[in-house]
């Protein structure tokens, strides 16, 4: 899978993906909350890094394709981050009457630091596009 590095995060992604789930948690873009938390600003949605990642998975194999995805996260990410998405396919294999692959996936920061792992299995009839 060729890797994705997407634009900076900014603050208008985190209100923009928080509309659109319903989730206004302020903590993730109200500065003054944040900071009042402990926090040096608001940080990422983790959920905007998954679901980009999810695309990631669909665009190389198909929406249909997807058997299983998770993700476990690993660290924060704060606006102006550069998010790059990456997986590698493992071995081939039969499992319920289909061919199958599992996906390793990762999230990483532009300092190198992970800001997501995720793992697929997807279906390989048309393979990864």
């Amino acid at each position: 899978m060729t890797p994705r590095t997407d634009a900076p995060l900014t603050l208008t992604d985190f209100v923009r993906y928080q509309g659109a789930s319903g989730d206004m948690n302020p903590i993730h873009h109200d500065p003054a909350f944040a900071q009042a938390a402990g926090y040096p600003g608001p940080f990422a949605v983790g959920m905007l890094a998954a679901g980009r990642l999810a695309t990631f998975v669909t665009d190389a194999y198909g929406a249909a394709s997807v058997r299983r995805f998770r993700v476990r996260f690993s660290e924060q990410a704060w606006p102006g981050d550069v998010l790059t998405y990456a997986g590698t396919a493992g071995q081939e294999r039969e499992e319920g009457g289909e061919r199958v692959v599992d996906l390793e996936l990762v999230c990483t920061r532009q300092t190198g630091g992970v800001h997501l792992r995720g793992w697929a299995t997807v279906a390989t009839a048309a393979g990864p596009a």
